[in-house]
């Protein structure tokens, strides 16, 4: 499996490859519906975000209840295509990357290779999990949203499938 560490160069996304295994590292900001309603409206409004998108990674994730004791609860991928009408106008604004469940439409598969972007699939039914593998998690904005909100996560070795490579290849096409 291939270790790599966000925030990734251009180049390293253009080397990955769909189907590809890797072991991932740094900091991801967790998002759903309602957060990608409000950072793509602010985009669009030309408003600053509650963290710089530039090369960010967002998980589709929303986190349950930290247990006592925990760094966070249980942190399961969601179903991606729910934020597939605000993910082009993410990319176009710097996102360098995405981590969820399940396909992507087209118009989303075409801004990723517009934009040299990568989408990850998490694995599914593992929140439980994939909490080991999380090293810090604070809540940064829309915390009105309650486990919606914007987490910024600090992860170690999160293990990830490219989904969908830069180039557009596609693992659900295969």
């Amino acid at each position: 499996m291939k270790k790599i560490t966000v925030p990734l160069q251009a180049q390293d996304v253009t080397d990955l490859k769909s189907g590809e295994e890797v072991l991932l590292s740094g900091i991801l900001y967790t998002s759903r519906d309602q957060a990608h309603k409000r950072m793509h409206d602010a985009i669009l409004r030309k408003e600053r975000l509650p963290f710089d998108i530039h090369n960010a990674f967002i998980y589709y994730c929303g986190p349950a209840a930290t247990p006592k004791g925990a760094v966070i609860g249980s942190c399961g991928p969601t179903t991606s295509r729910r934020m597939d009408v605000f993910t082009p106008v993410l990319l176009r604004a710097g996102l360098r990357g995405m981590i969820g469940k399940g396909d992507r439409s087209p118009e989303v598969v075409e801004a990723i290779k517009q934009n040299n972007a990568v989408y990850f699939l998490a694995y599914a039914g593992c929140g439980a999990l994939l909490t080991r593998f999380v090293k810090e998690s604070v809540p940064i904005a829309y915390k009105d949203l309650g486990p919606e909100a914007v987490f910024r996560l600090v992860v170690k070795d999160l293990p990830l499938i490219v989904g969908i490579d830069a180039a557009g290849n596609n693992i659900f096409k295969r």
